[in-house]
Formats: structure tokens, sequence, C-alpha cells
């Protein structure tokens, strides 16, 4: 570890609390498959894991970032400048594009299969194609959860080139509209991929938006998601 990593985490810490006294600090980077950062306090002592991703960022990143963690901490103010620089650099093309390709060869999509008990979701994502893309979308990993989440109904992984589906629509009362609506918003997610604007994620943008309610059974899908 780079002592200056520590020092920014010291003089942040002595401008966030200039009476306490600073406690035992560890800064380790570490190979994690995202932009993790991470900080705990255990039995007096600050404990810090920055993503390796994060080496070699600019001093004022770096200084960002110990800022942030310890006002975190402690429950202090962010400054919201700070915050600002910290989200433009990861947002930034540069890194956004490096953490997909760690994304990629560090971690690890779990694809249980596209044929369910009831649904087929190859043959779902194929009659979507023909009907709302003329057939040009190319189709991704597909896959049914290994659980019957209720919270996660669905989700496009742009690293993993992957949507996977819930399986709590593989059931026999599941109406054909409530999946194929499920998918659809999936695709779109394919078709507009997500972008950053102003050191903020755009996820649905307005061309997303607008695409959404093309989808017929709309509301009646809509309806149905919420009685899960």
């Amino acid at each position: 570890m780079s002592p200056d990593i520590a020092a920014f985490f010291v003089e942040e810490y002595r401008a966030l609390r200039p009476r306490a006294p600073i406690p035992p600090l560890e800064v380790r980077f570490r190979r994690f498959t995202s932009l993790n950062t991470t900080i705990r306090l255990r039995e007096g002592k600050v404990s810090v894991s920055l993503s390796d991703l994060l080496e070699g960022a600019p001093e004022p990143i770096l200084r960002a970032i110990a800022h942030i963690l310890l006002a975190k901490l402690y429950r202090k103010p962010i400054d919201p400048r700070i915050a600002q620089r910290y989200r433009r650099f990861t947002t930034s093309e540069a890194v956004v594009r490096q953490s997909e390709q760690i994304r990629q060869t560090r971690g690890r999509k779990r694809i249980v299969t596209a044929q369910g008990d009831h649904y087929d979701l190859d043959e779902v994502f194929e009659s979507l194609n023909r009907r709302f893309f003329f057939g040009l979308l190319g189709r991704p990993q597909l896959t049914w959860s290994e659980v019957t989440a209720r919270r996660l109904l669905g989700h496009y992984d742009s690293a993993h080139n992957t949507i996977m589906v819930s399986r709590v629509f593989d059931c026999r009362d599941t109406p054909r509209y409530a999946i194929e609506y499920l998918m659809y918003h999936e695709m779109l997610h394919l078709r507009h991929p997500v972008k950053h604007r102003n050191g903020r994620r755009c996820v649905h943008p307005r061309a997303f938006q607008e695409e959404v309610k093309l989808f017929p059974e709309l509301e009646k899908a809509k309806a149905y998601l919420k009685t899960l």
C-alpha cells in the first residue's frame, strides 16, 4: 500500500474529527469484481478496502474517497462538491469500460436454464423480438433465477450479456402478458444501454420510456406485477 493513501485518510480524519485521537488505520487494495469501497470500525481500528481499479487514481479522487468513507462511518455531512468529483470519475467512459471488463473476467454469472416448467424464455424472447424489434435484437443468455425472488423480478446484466427472470413467473397461473412485459422491459435495456450524463447514470432515457408505452397490455401487466 502506498503510504500516501493512508496519509489522505489521516488528513481527512483530522478535518472531520479535529479533537478525536486518530485510531489505528489500515487501507488495502483488493481484487473486487466492481468499483467497491468499504470501511469498517472494529475494536477501535478502522479498516478500509478499496478496489484495485482505484490504484493509480488521481490524488483528488483518492482524497475524495477518504472524505466520503470517513464521513459515512462517523455520520458527518459529505461535501457535495467532493461527492460530485468522485461521481464524475466513476461514471467517466474510461472507468465504466474498465469496470465492465473486470466484471466480465472476475465475476461469475450463474446460468440455470432458459427452459422452465411452464415457460421457455428463449421462445418468449424470440416471439417479442419478431413483434417489436423486427427480429434484429441479438439474443443474450437467458436464464431463470435460482430462487423464486419477488423483489428482483428481472434484470439485464450488460457485463455478462444475460437476462435473468425470477422463477416466480414460471407457473401455470402466470398470464402470458405478464412475463412478456417483463422480458420486453429487459430487452429495451439491451436496446438502450445505460449512459452517463453529468456524473449520473441514465437507466431509463426518454426513448426507453416511449418504447415501454408501445406494449399493448402495459397497464394489465403493471397491475399484475404489483400483486407480487
